[in-house]
């Protein structure tokens, strides 16, 4: 299932991980096993935040996948199934 996944990272966290590595090196880390189908990285609520969609086909990778955020960056992560527009559509079809 194509999932969302948010990760807010707190301002003090980011800046440590920054300067030591080891908030690069965990996000590395997590694109490596999700292999995203795309990925973004901005700022939300004056600190930094990362959008990764990937296709999630078990919901026990879950811990494995977040763990790195919440260890190193003190992050907060958030899980979101999400559709494209041709899932939408195929899913209003099913309505029918």
């Amino acid at each position: 299932m194509r999932m969302m996944m948010r990760a807010r990272i707190p301002v003090e966290a980011g800046n440590a991980g920054i300067s030591d590595g080891s908030g690069p090196a965990a996000l590395q880390k997590v694109m490596e096993m999700v292999q995203p189908e795309s990925a973004y990285l901005g700022t939300d609520e004056g600190g930094r935040f990362a959008l990764i969609f990937f296709d999630l086909t078990d919901p026990s990778d879950i811990p494995a996948i977040s763990e790195p955020l919440f260890q190193n960056m003190n992050a907060s992560v958030e899980f979101t199934p999400v559709m494209n527009p041709a899932e939408m559509q195929a899913g209003r079809a099913k309505l029918a």
